[in-house]
């Protein structure tokens, strides 16, 4: 019985390893011929060689796994050091087969157990013995905020003024977008007894057919990344299906819900469900008017809604009847082309916003232009419009923006003492084909653009991305803060964040970048770009300024589970058009994006406290591949229909990532995150960090990895084991007067509390549902409290739901309903 079992297993070993063997021997051919690592076909080799020695010379075969092993760890020694995640994909498969032929049953030659395992025992402590080294290698940058700035207080902070204390009146806290909180109760020594003080849950829960991957034919992306207001003894928020609500500061009780009924047929083709915030204002009180202090909020059906703060009720002088229609003056707009996602900018009683514009469908799209409305009667005031002459103007009820122009879906930030509004823009579609581009559409995408409140009329400009070919926009208008001078003055700056992971730091008064914080134009790739297109030989590199920009990719960077999905990843690396950061899109050869459109930093934007000149940043990283193809063949073939841009886009195309249509363009693109497979990244951790920056020193104070995999499972399931690999992250930071820093964001479910001296976390919740939202802070009855949204992002596949969780230092556990 026990030879006959030994003889099965032995029978298996030599099956699997064949099996394995010639994947790696095959495979690894083609990676050499196309310039890659040996080392695959070599392990192949010896895979193989062990699976025919295993059925007639077992101890034979022991001994040669056994030199595999040890060459395997010599490798990936070389390849990668003592990178602990570097080696884990390269060893750790080995070493589970080296443990299981480690079994009394497995290829026996009659010998006692030890003396016929001792050279596999060998290989294996070897093998084992590094990964344990590596287990202590560190991916942070330590560093400390000396004390003396972080005692720093009394500095000028003219975005916070006649902002109260106690409230979070915008977006950012304040028009400036610094998302700092003067509160200090809670501190870094008293933090640790921080507890829920209440739950409310708004009853507004993702349907059949949202939560999904984004595209309109293929589900919705359910996302609430809510950042309530708080003014008085109120928080107000919207929803992803676009109900605005209103609740009690204190207890979290519902005082108001209203629901716009958004039209179905938008929201049937809308690609993302979301909604980021609700701006408040008070009517100056020279102007009459029976709704004196407002909550303007965006509803899903491209209308804006202004609502009675006290009652919720609309207000019957704003527009028709509390309405205004975001698809005035932009012609035809096909459903679920334009929608806003963040709340208008209100200032000198200009309501200010633009919208997104569905990427990558056409070169006819509708118009990006921003536009303000009268914030009391919500008539137009101006459009700023960058391909009408002049670019500023007023339209007429049958006037129709010049189409196809940048658009700013993100959230807008301002000086009313400047007078100005920042607006950060996107391109003119499609992202990644430029050849239709007119010369106001180059001269002002992936801007930052800085307007009149007010008039509308341009002050200036600042390009961050020259003819953006790889959807480069600006996500989030730039923070404000005041800087030190070279002569000791006080300069008004704003930093501007990227999702190449630059941050351009300006004068906010002209645009020009602050002294000591120069901008350099370097060169970057420009062969095998599309023929009909062009591609610009520099882009702008701030050269002062720390950059989250990850180093570009190397073969030996790609990642797996095992050295099977590993080298796959790495013959696609070969196979596909790469030069590092900026190499253009490629017809008919697929092209490694990276940095990608996901960020490094994303919407969030960047955090500054504006006393102690400290700017944080959570960044994300994760490639993308994108591929040009002739649209004629693939229209010929009826794979995608025809559209001229009357009427609705045709229904049976592709969704907003994986296949971007492109009319009135001679090409689709076809792009998705880079993934293996086994829907594994293949480009290896660490996926997630957040970085303390000194705007003073301009140097990294401290950077840290952020999250763990423990709700990234296979096949989008909620149940890892938490590997500190740093994870993916949507959603952004706040920072406060008793030197913390609170984020929730990773695709793990916590809020963390970090030590803004050392970036330590140092508390933590776990969350309900996912916390893609940026959280707050207010102060109500004598006491603050730290609040975050957790409902979930489809796009990141983290749990869904319709948590608003509020915490205090003394808090209880408790529920409000909403239903």
């Amino acid at each position: 019985m026990r030879e006959g079992k030994q003889k099965l297993f032995s029978i298996i070993t030599s099956a699997l390893l064949a099996l394995v063997g010639l994947f790696l021997f095959f495979g690894g051919a083609q990676l050499m011929v196309l310039g890659g690592s040996w080392f695959y076909v070599l392990a192949g080799c010896l895979l193989l060689a062990v699976a025919v020695a295993g059925v007639k010379a077992p101890q034979l075969a022991m001994r040669v796994y056994a030199a595999f092993l040890v060459v395997a760890t010599i490798w990936a020694l070389t390849e990668t050091g003592f990178n602990i995640w570097g080696l884990e994909v390269r060893l750790l498969a080995p070493i589970g087969f080296g443990a299981w032929m480690l079994l009394p049953w497995v290829w026996r030659s009659g010998g006692n157990w030890l003396a016929d395992k001792r050279d596999m025992l060998g290989a294996i402590g070897l093998a084992v013995v590094v990964l344990v080294i590596s287990c202590f290698t560190s991916y942070s940058i330590d560093g400390t905020v000396p004390d003396d700035r972080m005692a720093a207080q009394g500095q000028a902070d003219p975005a916070a003024d006649g902002v109260a204390d106690a409230d979070w009146q915008a977006y950012g806290r304040t028009m400036g977008g610094d998302r700092y909180s003067p509160l200090a109760q809670i501190t870094r020594g008293n933090v640790s007894h921080l507890k829920r003080a209440w739950v409310t849950r708004t009853g507004d829960v993702e349907q059949d057919g949202e939560g999904t991957v984004a595209g309109p034919d293929q589900g919705h992306e359910f996302n609430l990344e809510v950042t309530p207001l708080k003014v008085g003894d109120t928080l107000y928020m919207c929803t992803p299906h676009s109900w605005v609500m209103a609740l009690d500061a204190t207890t979290g009780k519902v005082k108001w819900k209203f629901d716009p009924h958004p039209d179905t047929a938008d929201l049937a083709k809308n690609v993302y469900l979301a909604c980021r915030g609700v701006s408040y204002y008070r009517i100056p009180d020279e102007i009459q008017t029976s709704c004196r202090t407002r909550i303007y909020s965006p509803v899903a059906d491209v209308r804006i809604v202004a609502l009675d703060a006290e009652t919720g009720k609309p207000c019957d002088d704003f527009g028709d009847h509390g309405f205004i229609s975001m698809r005035a003056y932009l012609g035809h707009v096909p459903h679920g082309f334009h929608f806003i996602t963040s709340p208008p900018l209100v200032a000198k009683n200009r309501l200010i916003t633009g919208g997104w514009i569905f990427d990558n469908q056409a070169n006819f799209e509708p118009s990006g232009a921003i536009r303000a409305f009268d914030a009391t009667t919500g008539e137009i005031a101006w459009a700023w419009d960058a391909g009408h002459s002049p670019e500023t103007w007023k339209p007429g009820p049958t006037d129709v923006l010049t189409r196809d122009t940048p658009n700013a879906w993100g959230v807008y930030t301002a000086d009313p003492a400047l007078g100005m509004v920042y607006i950060p823009t996107g391109n003119a579609p499609p992202d990644n084909w430029g050849g239709s581009r007119r010369p106001f559409d180059d001269a002002t995408s992936s801007a930052t653009i800085a307007l009149d409140i007010v008039t509308g009329e341009r002050r200036w400009t600042y390009q961050t991305v020259h003819h953006d070919l790889w959807d480069m926009d600006i996500p989030s208008g730039p923070s404000m803060v005041e800087l030190p001078g070279p002569n000791g003055e006080s300069i008004p700056a704003l930093v501007q964040s990227t999702k190449r992971g630059e941050f351009f730091v300006l004068d906010r008064r002209t645009g020009a970048p602050v002294p000591g914080y120069p901008v350099e134009e370097r060169p970057v790739p420009t062969a095998g770009a599309a023929p009909d297109d062009r591609v610009s030989p520099t882009q702008p590199y701030p050269a002062a300024m720390p950059s989250l920009t990850p180093p570009n990719l190397k073969e030996s960077d790609m990642w797996g589970a095992t050295l099977l999905d590993q080298m796959i990843c790495r013959i696609q690396y070969r196979q596909s058009a790469y030069e590092g950061q900026f190499t253009p899109p490629h017809v008919g050869r697929t092209t490694i994006v990276y940095p990608a459109f996901y960020g490094v930093v994303d919407w969030q934007g960047i955090t500054i406290d504006p006393q102690r000149k400290i700017m944080l940043a959570n960044a994300s990283y994760l490639p993308f591949r994108i591929k040009l193809e002739k649209r004629q063949g693939l229209e010929g073939k009826g794979v995608l229909p025809r559209w001229n841009g009357q009427g609705e886009e045709p229904a049976a195309k592709g969704d907003a990532l994986s296949v971007s249509p492109d009319y009135g363009t001679p090409y689709i693109a076809l792009t998705n995150p880079w993934l293996n497979p086994l829907q594994i990244p293949c480009k290896g951790p660490v996926w997630g960090t957040i970085t303390a920056i000194d705007l003073v020193t301009k140097k990294i104070v401290w950077q840290h990895p952020v999250g763990t995999t423990r709700d990234t499972g296979p096949f989008r399931t909620h149940n890892n084991l938490p590997l500190p690999t740093g994870m993916y992250n949507i959603g952004g930071s706040i920072v406060t007067r008793g030197g913390l820093v609170f984020m929730g964001a990773t695709a793990d479910d916590y809020l963390r509390a970090f030590d803004l001296a050392t970036g330590k976390v140092i508390w933590t919740d776990r969350l309900p549902a996912g916390g893609q939202a940026t959280p707050m802070s207010y102060e109500i009855g004598g006491k603050q409290y730290v609040l975050i949204a957790a409902g979930g992002h489809g796009g990141l596949g983290t749990r869904s739901g319709d948590y608003i969780i509020a915490y205090t230092l003394d808090g209880e556990k408790g529920a409000a309903s909403a239903q």
